[in-house]
């Protein structure tokens, strides 16, 4: 062959078709320009852009952002709100890379974005400096905001109409059910329950509630995920059996060891209101500010990372809440004191899974989701999904590869028209841009598609597509694309993994009846937030 895989690979970064790039795989096809132009009719996949939504009219609508930590931080930009030392620090960041001759378009891609008919009235953070810091740089002439102490005290007020919750994951049901009975609209980050009772409780909020709930999963606005939904319902890959996706981290950040702030004491700390439903136990900083390596306030890489790639699926092939799960891992990189596992391995089956086949009827059904994760390695791998006709690589880009046995392919890949080591179709809406990150955590997201898209070449926060639909939909009505269905899909997935680790054993889901299914002398909440050790002790006493 004239070109390699390499050149091939090469090559498609600089064919840029609406954000797409294509090759087909003969050793001679850039001039074969009739045969490509026949595989890429066959193939009729269409780079799908995010769908169109009504403009926010109107009176602005008044937000109030509960939460304003790292995430609470990054969702106000989203909606238009930048703080004066974020402002500052982006400003350092270009200067520097600047002098370096690189490049670093964060506060300018923020200064593009489009501006949302919203104002941000409330902030209601447990500790002073974070809420200080918010007043200090949203309470203007422009947007007057004040300090609610509680949740409640937000909701009750009439003095919003839609809250953002972005606190720690105990708190995300609890805040959520108490908005939509009061008839305020809800945006709230993942995963969206802490247990399964709390899951149906937010269901039945949100199916009798006049508000709008959306589910922060913003993936669902990348490019690459929904063009991905046109390959699979086109058959593009055949029957997918066999899905690998995964986390790699090895960082301080990626691990939950955030900075903690010299400031915090609990004279600015309100340690019970942050404590909730959570063990009484005296302040202790390391819970505070890195709350997700404990059950008692996180979901572990379970609920905070496994529910990003369980949705990200589940966009593309809507296979819904699988039939069982089995999970193994453990703490074997951070022994820090943390009771969630930093390395941990997820099988979830859906036997009766279908995304259609190519072979004679009856002969595929079914297929395995694995997750595996750990905090101690940052390598990159891809995000696989294994059809009987293809394999597809899903993350920002979009590649597919024949595969040599395919049925479908057979005969293109016998007249060499396809060759399985060469990819017949690549979608890069990033081709031509260059893209900057602040760290391996960072990177690890924006490889997912969970940073930004692509539109027509120019760079967008996924986040601010995913709160501008919410916004929409709560002043014009129709659907959201992560709402209680999906999200409620989502945590008993999540759950599914937890329960399934802390137990050691395999947990199955009843697809008519809608519930785990029962193991005598367990409930299941209490094992989801025990320390593992007292799950496996709460199995063996059964």
């Amino acid at each position: 062959m004239s070109w390699t895989r390499r050149d091939a690979l090469k090559g498609l970064g600089g064919i840029p078709i609406l954000g797409a790039v294509w090759w087909a795989g003969a050793a001679n096809t850039v001039s074969k320009k009739k045969e490509r132009a026949a595989l890429l009719e066959q193939l009729n996949i269409q780079p799908s852009l995010p769908p169109a939504v009504p403009g926010i009219g109107g009176a602005p609508v008044r937000v109030g952002i509960i939460g304003f930590g790292i995430r609470g931080e990054q969702l106000c930009r989203s909606l238009g709100f930048a703080t004066k030392e974020w402002i500052e620090d982006m400003k350092t960041a270009e200067a520097e890379a600047e002098a370096e001759g690189k490049k670093h378009t964060a506060l300018k891609d923020f200064m593009a974005q489009e501006k949302l008919n919203v104002e941000l009235v409330g902030i209601c953070d447990i500790f002073d400096y974070r809420a200080n810091k918010a007043l200090a740089s949203f309470n203007t002439e422009d947007n007057k905001m004040e300090r609610f102490r509680t949740h409640q005290e937000m909701i009750r007020s009439g003095k919003v109409d839609a809250v953002i919750i972005a606190t720690p994951d105990h708190w995300h049901a609890p805040m959520a059910i108490d908005a939509l009975e009061n008839n305020v609209h809800v945006y709230v980050e993942k995963p969206m329950t802490h247990t399964v009772e709390e899951t149906y409780r937010l269901r039945e909020a949100a199916q009798k509630s006049k508000a709008v709930l959306q589910v922060g999963h913003q993936h669902r606005q990348t490019l690459s995920f929904q063009t991905a939904r046109d390959i699979m319902n086109k058959g593009t890959i055949g029957h997918v059996s066999l899905i690998q996706t995964n986390t790699n981290r090895n960082d301080d950040n990626g691990a939950w060891n955030y900075h903690i702030h010299e400031d915090a004491s609990p004279q600015t700390i309100d340690w019970e209101l942050f404590l909730g439903s959570a063990p009484k136990i005296p302040f202790n900083k390391n819970h505070f500010f890195r709350w997700r390596k404990w059950w008692a306030y996180g979901s572990g890489l379970s609920g905070d990372l496994l529910s990003h790639d369980y949705d990200r699926l589940n966009c593309v092939l809507e296979m819904g809440i699988p039939e069982s799960v089995t999970t193994s891992g453990g703490i074997y990189t951070h022994r820090d004191g943390r009771n969630v596992p930093d390395v941990l391995q997820v099988n979830m089956e859906f036997p009766n899974f279908t995304t259609g086949s190519s072979q004679k009827a009856g002969k595929e059904k079914g297929m395995t989701f694995v997750y595996s994760a750990t905090l101690g390695n940052g390598f990159s791998r891809p995000t696989i999904l294994m059809g009987h006709d293809g394999t597809m690589e899903l993350g920002n880009r979009l590649t597919i590869w024949p595969d040599g046995r395919s049925t479908r392919y057979a005969e293109m890949i016998e007249a060499e028209k396809m060759n399985p080591n060469i990819p017949i179709y690549q979608y890069n809406p990033t081709a031509t841009v260059p893209d900057a990150v602040a760290s391996a955590t960072s990177q690890y997201f924006a490889d997912k598609g969970l940073m930004w898209t692509y539109i027509n070449g120019v760079r967008v926060d996924s986040t601010f597509l995913h709160m501008r639909e919410w916004l929409s939909a709560t002043r014009n009505g129709g659907k959201v694309s992560c709402g209680i269905k999906e999200g409620f899909e989502e945590a008993i997935a999540s759950h599914m993994a937890g329960l399934a680790y802390k137990l050691g054993r395999r947990i199955d889901w009843d697809p008519e009846l809608e519930i785990l299914k029962p193991i005598e002398g367990i409930d299941f909440d209490q094992a989801l937030l025990a320390n593992p050790f007292e799950s496996q002790s709460l199995l063996t006493s059964t």
